[in-house]
């Protein structure tokens, strides 16, 4: 099989997968992402998650990660669920934790579409990535031409809007490449008008610090201040808004994946009189499990705290 042929087989392999689109990119330094992680985190946009500072020559040079790099490999996974659990509820958890770990579930599908382009390719030097590497998965998936980096800083698809996760497999085979994906966010400032907390700086620039993913996720072992925690929204873990006001997500679809099918009693729980024994059986296989139970608490403290 010829780089072409084999380029196809591995489309036609991820979808069989389950995966809802794949694309390749060369792999390359990222001159135009260096420079824009370097002036981002030079502003504190990544507040205290630190890990954004460490590797940074790894997120922008493949070849640091895969001797010989030469093709990356990007794939999405949609998580939208048949039904918003939380959309009339005062506490609110983002979709994409309605399941099981997304990182398990993606890791799985990589490593059989790994062994599967090395039963096609032969011996291939590579690693599969889900968002638990110095990896820029959005960089690569947008030059892998599956969508563009919208205002709000998540890849867009014109096909399926932005409910999905992004994983590589960064290879030193020699591939056939993908026109990269054009912006198709035109005049639109919907994420950034409902952002409550403000946190979209400019199209394409978000201040982490003040995301409320960050703020219920990533601020551990610290109390939310209340300037923020007031903006919340009830959001508990995570934050859909930028997504849900997008018009590209009316091409959301419901994933046919039952891994991320919530359990039965996510739609009928109290979030803040959730017992700990409650919490670690709930979420015991889910995202949730990040902040750990004291962390829920204090988010839902904060979120609750302006109706006390």
């Amino acid at each position: 099989m010829n780089k072409a042929e084999i380029s196809r087989a591995i489309k036609s392999k991820s979808a069989e997968l389950g995966f809802i689109s794949c694309g390749i990119s060369k792999a390359e330094f990222l001159n135009t992402e260096a420079r824009h992680l370097e002036n981002w985190l030079r502003q504190g946009y990544q507040g205290t998650m630190s890990w954004m500072e460490r590797n940074f020559d790894k997120r922008v040079n493949p070849a640091l990660l895969v001797d010989d790099a030469k093709s990356v490999v990007s794939v999405l996974l949609n998580y939208y669920p048949k039904r918003d659990l939380f959309q009339h509820k005062a506490l609110k958890i983002s979709k994409y934790a309605y399941g099981q770990d997304y990182h398990s579930v993606i890791k799985a599908r990589l490593n059989h579409l790994l062994e599967y382009i090395r039963s096609v390719a032969g011996n291939v030097n590579a690693r599969c990535f889900v968002d638990s590497a110095p990896v820029l998965d959005k960089a690569w998936a947008e030059r892998s031409g599956l969508g563009w980096i919208g205002k709000n800083g998540n890849l867009i698809s014109v096909k399926t809007g932005s409910f999905f996760f992004i994983g590589e497999i960064i290879c030193d085979l020699d591939l056939e490449y993908d026109a990269p994906a054009t912006d198709h966010c035109g005049s639109c400032t919907k994420c950034i008008d409902a952002c409550p907390t403000q946190a979209i700086i400019k199209p394409q620039l978000v201040d982490g610090s003040k995301c409320i993913s960050y703020l219920t996720i990533e601020l551990k072992d610290q109390i939310i201040p209340q300037s923020l925690g007031n903006k919340m929204d009830g959001w508990v873990f995570g934050c859909d808004i930028c997504q849900d006001v997008c018009p590209w997500n009316r091409f959301s679809t419901p994933t046919e994946l039952g891994e991320f099918d919530p359990p039965a009693e996510l739609s009928s729980i109290e979030l803040k009189e959730l017992t700990e024994q409650a919490y670690e059986g709930l979420f015991k296989n889910s995202a949730v499990k990040r902040p750990g139970y004291s962390g829920l608490m204090r988010n839902i403290l904060t979120a609750t705290k302006k109706e006390a």
